[in-house]
């Protein structure tokens, strides 16, 4: 073999190539407007098995909306529990017209309000108490913690003392009560943080 025959295997085999390259490049650049098929990334059970989680998913979506109603309903029926108030003190006055009207359906004369209270509960509830103070016959005592037990209200007493009452012939006790009921958190103070909680 000589350099010349060489030279020329050389050249018709980079020429060929070189026509390869060109005929590859434009059928590659003249199917670049045409949308690429590639094939499925997962087979049909896989498909099918995907579409049957997600019906499962679906499904739980209408349940769990009717469990949210549910709750929500449960919900505004115990708050109407809550004792009404705008402000703390017309709730403080609710609680107190509550107590004495229970008082003078039991023939119960309460002496007015002796002391407030309020407390945070919760991030959405809070307590406020009132303490009231009256002379009853035990009888009367009994009949008015029963009336207030069964108040749609959410009450509770906090703090009772029962002591003889002057009139030792009737009976009478000294009564000193205090009751609380739950209102929304939003009408409570807010409590200082700080150095000034201190």
């Amino acid at each position: 073999m000589t350099t010349g025959s060489l030279d020329r295997r050389l050249i018709y085999l980079l020429g060929g190539s070189l026509a390869l390259i060109l005929v590859l490049r434009l059928t590659v650049l003249s199917d670049s407007s045409a949308p690429v098929v590639t094939a499925a990334a997962e087979s049909i059970p896989q498909a099918e098995q995907r579409l049957d989680q997600l019906r499962r998913i679906s499904a739980t979506v209408s349940a769990k909306e009717a469990l949210e109603k549910q709750a929500a309903s449960e919900l505004a029926t115990r708050e109407k529990g809550l004792i009404p108030g705008d402000t703390e003190a017309q709730s403080k006055a609710q609680l107190l017209e509550l107590i004495t009207s229970i008082a003078r359906s039991n023939q119960i004369e309460t002496h007015g309000m002796e002391e407030s209270h309020d407390k945070p509960l919760s991030p959405d509830y809070g307590e406020i108490s009132v303490t009231v103070s009256f002379n009853c016959g035990i009888e009367n005592l009994v009949n008015f913690l029963a009336a207030l037990a069964n108040q749609p209200q959410i009450l509770a007493t906090n703090d009772i003392r029962v002591a003889a009452g002057n009139d030792r012939k009737k009976k009478t006790v000294q009564v000193r009560l205090s009751v609380s009921g739950l209102v929304p958190r939003k009408l409570l103070p807010t409590e200082k943080k700080g150095l000034a909680a201190f």
